[in-house]
């Protein structure tokens, strides 16, 4: 059996509370930067937490018809800037091209009928206008020619994503595959819901200190909306064009709890195989990574739980590998929180800096054997970046990236 290619990432177009490009986006979060604040979109008075990491109004792409794009729900005009701006930011011309979709979302019915019901439920009594999903939507405005695939995998969706994206390439089924993930998830039912779980931070007060990941005085997660798309191409079709590449999708794992909707299995047994498979899958060993973003979301049971998965894997370089949780600026974005942590790894691949866990003024004692990275932003030789997944129902995974020579 021949070597499969690499298949590298060459395009990004992203929205988040950090900004709605690369650059934006890489400069806020190396500078500790939080977007976290009160939501204003709606009335938060009555929830438990009245605090989330939001991406503001959502740019319309350069040459799109304004009026067109603002008739868009707020999904769909997510699902469309990320997309047209990852292949701006490649700088691809797809004409003649098998180009494939395949994008991460979660609950998505509801996020289209939630905001239309405020918007006056002219869905709810046409439902015609729901015949198509976003993913077929967002390729016929993007003029995608190649398959589309919509994964719901909770907040490892974006993992999932590229990873399929990946294998498609892998085996000759695209040429090109824009891949990643987004949620408008920030709503009066998320909040509502999230919030009678007591699994949101009640620190409204402090918004900006709420999301504490590994900290001994966390008391939640906070939710944040956005997501990310990328372009893959495999590495001699990049090569080929003279493309910038961002990084290597180098491997992939994935695994499930089987134990419950949003209680954390207590055994990290299947968060170990996952992150021990995209290892072997990269073929690079415990002691060669450089950095690792954690799921890690502020909450009292998942962080324990992710630091007890780092430090079996890690073993020995449990405490030489730093590691840190991006959610501290983000918040959590759900089904785009993959993807969005991507972005995250490429930012430290390419600029060598290590992006902070912010908020962490005192470690929780069970967290405490990990290397992290407080506060502020170093300066880290990087070259293996591994991003982890572990989302609810038990959805566990992990993502390889590796620099580019």
């Amino acid at each position: 059996m021949s070597q499969r290619p690499a298949v590298w990432i060459t395009g990004v177009g992203l929205t988040t509370s950090l900004g709605h490009g690369y650059d934006e986006f890489a400069v806020s979060l190396l500078a500790g930067r939080s977007g976290i604040h009160r939501v204003e979109r709606f009335n938060v008075d009555e929830h438990p937490c009245r605090i989330a990491g939001l991406a503001g109004e959502i740019p319309c792409p350069d040459g799109d018809d304004e009026s067109q794009f603002a008739s868009l729900l707020r999904l769909e005009q997510m699902a469309h800037w990320c997309g047209r701006s990852a292949l701006k930011n490649a700088k691809l011309d797809t004409h003649g091209l098998r180009v494939g979709l395949i994008m991460g979302m979660g609950a998505e019915w509801m996020q289209i009928w939630e905001p239309d019901r405020q918007r006056g439920g002219q869905r709810l009594q046409d439902a015609s206008l729901d015949d198509e999903s976003v993913v077929t939507k967002t390729q016929r405005r993007l003029g995608l020619r190649g398959p589309n695939l919509t994964i719901s995998a909770a907040c490892a969706s974006g993992n999932w994503a590229l990873a399929e994206a990946r294998r498609w390439l892998q085996l000759g089924w695209v040429d090109v595959c824009v891949a990643g993930a987004i949620d408008n998830g920030v709503s009066p039912l998320s909040m509502a819901g999230f919030g009678n779980l007591r699994a949101l931070s009640r620190k409204n007060d402090c918004p900006q200190a709420a999301s504490r990941p590994f900290e001994k005085n966390r008391d939640g997660m906070v939710l944040g909306d956005g997501g990310a798309l990328f372009v893959l191409e495999r590495e001699a079709d990049a090569r080929a064009r003279q493309a910038h590449a961002y990084a290597e999708v180098a491997g992939f794992g994935g695994t499930s709890d089987a134990h419950h909707l949003v209680i954390p299995c207590p055994e990290p047994a299947q968060g170990i195989a996952a992150m021990r498979q995209a290892l072997h899958n990269a073929n690079v060993s415990p002691g060669e990574l450089s950095y690792i973003n954690a799921h890690a979301t502020s909450t009292c049971v998942g962080d324990v739980g992710e630091a007890r998965v780092l430090q079996a894997v890690l073993g020995d370089s449990v405490g030489e590998i730093p590691i840190s949780s991006t959610k501290s600026m983000t918040g959590h974005l759900l089904s785009a929180a993959a993807a969005i942590e991507v972005v995250a790894c490429l930012v430290a691949l390419e600029r060598q800096m290590l992006p902070p866990t912010i908020n962490l003024d005192e470690t929780d004692p069970e967290c405490a054997m990990l290397r992290h990275v407080p506060h502020h932003a170093i300066s880290h030789p990087v070259s293996v970046a591994v991003s982890n997944s572990f989302g609810f129902g038990g959805n566990n995974t992990a993502l390889v990236l590796r620099a580019v020579a």
